[in-house]
């Protein structure tokens, strides 16, 4: 019988082992698909509900959350997938609750100050922003089950835990929607997380160690900062082009990019569906089989990007009035924008392959140097698109540092695979 760190010599035992990875890449499809439904059904609702206008106030408070769940995934969940995947049961339980517990710290301190501003701002967009401080410590705590899950190889509890989350989300959008307001919305998203994660202490068997939050970075700190950086550089850069965005052309103009990510949303669905799992595989691929990792990458950002353009041709064939009835008044702006925001997700899929080759080969230097330079390149195209022509102008530089950022990720890569002997990697932990 092969285990989990042995190289399967047997074609009996490579068909098992496909026949695994297979499976454990089923279960990551399957659960990012239930979790970007309910991130689509909360934008659909959101944008025909309250307009163009309060649906670019909603998107603000959505980047933030992006922020903060990079800070969250870089100093504990993703130290956890690099060392935990497959490590023995033991080692896994104490390592959860360690990193769960960091989660959890992460999002009572940011959300505290995520409420101070939102109460201090005021106006239409303070409220959000309040609200957001309030639910931030579930949503980071219910994302942090799902990569612990993952890690652990049992995607079925992070499909069950996400499919949980969005049938709590059905009478939460209810309820918002009578009250109608932006800080409604963002209280029901978080309220249904809340929900999620509460069962996530239940199907694990473990809670959130918060106490053990500063073990955890302490013991995690070369992987962690890094990623750290790495994390908030590419959150952060959305932000920061959304807000340059709001100030250069109008907060409309956010709402508009935000549609235009919700029709990629099904296909986006996949691209994250697979990021959950494929630094877990790619980590496997490279103890089994060494000289496979560099294909096994390539196959995995060739085949995104084909399903992207695929997926954008498709898009171009919605007719006005389709897309009305998801969009309603959104659609006439985020339509400009299908295909530079298509050519915007095949840059970052063609990048997400040779990520998750710098991460299984625990290159985090590597990999924050990519980050920081694709980050520049995002912000300085999408402003500076934005500053020529518009929104439109904006989507296009997107996209063209995307597909920029995507070489530097290749070339990195290529030089790391080069430097790399083919060892068994000391980032598995197995006590």
């Amino acid at each position: 019988m092969t285990t989990e760190g042995e190289n399967p010599t047997t074609p009996a035992e490579r068909r098992t082992a496909k026949r695994a990875m297979a499976g454990r890449l089923s279960w990551g499809l399957a659960d990012q698909a239930a979790s970007s439904m309910t991130n689509f059904a909360v934008g659909i609702y959101v944008a025909r509900s309250l307009g163009l206008a309060a649906f670019g106030v909603f998107s603000l408070a959505w980047v933030t959350y992006g922020v903060v769940l990079n800070v969250s995934r870089g100093l504990a969940t993703d130290p956890l997938v690099v060392r935990f995947s497959g490590a023995p049961v033991a080692a896994w339980r104490g390592a959860v609750a360690r990193s769960s517990g960091a989660a959890l710290g992460v999002g009572a301190a940011i959300g505290a100050a995520c409420l101070a501003v939102g109460l201090g701002v005021g106006g239409p967009v303070g409220p959000a922003f309040a609200c957001l401080g309030v639910v931030l410590p579930g949503l980071l705590l219910q994302d942090a089950w799902r990569f612990s899950f993952f890690a652990a190889g049992a995607g079925r509890k992070a499909f069950a835990n996400d499919l949980l989350m969005g049938v709590a989300l059905v009478p939460a959008m209810v309820v918002a929607a009578r009250v109608g307001s932006v800080a409604a919305f963002v209280l029901a998203w978080g309220a249904s997380a809340a929900v999620a994660a509460g069962y996530g202490c239940f199907q694990s068997g473990i809670l959130p160690r918060p106490t053990g939050a500063r073990e955890w970075l302490r013991e995690h700190r070369d992987l962690g900062s890094r990623y750290l950086v790495e994390n908030v550089s590419l959150s952060g850069a959305a932000q920061l082009r959304a807000y340059g965005l709001g100030a250069i052309v109008g907060v409309g103009s956010v709402g508009a990019v935000r549609g235009a990510e919700l029709l990629l949303g099904p296909f986006l669905a996949v691209l994250m569906g697979l990021s959950l799992v494929t630094v877990a595989e790619a980590a496997r691929v490279l103890r089994r089989a060494p000289h496979r990792l560099g294909r096994f990458c390539l196959l995995l950002g060739g085949g995104q990007a084909a399903a992207a353009l695929l997926w954008g041709a498709a898009l171009l064939l919605v007719p006005d009035r389709g897309g009305e009835l998801v969009l309603g008044d959104v659609w006439s702006s985020a339509s400009e924008l299908i295909v530079p925001a298509t050519l915007g997700v095949v840059g970052a899929s063609l990048g997400t392959g040779a990520a998750a080759g710098l991460r299984a080969l625990a290159a985090a230097r590597r990999s924050l140097r990519c980050q920081l330079i694709a980050s520049a390149f995002y912000v300085s195209g999408g402003l500076g698109g934005a500053a020529l022509a518009g929104t439109v102008g904006s989507a296009w530089g997107v996209a063209a540092a995307t597909l920029s950022g995507s070489a530097v990720w290749w070339l990195q890569l290529r030089s790391a695979l080069r430097e790399h002997h083919p060892n068994p990697i000391p980032e598995v932990r197995t006590q």
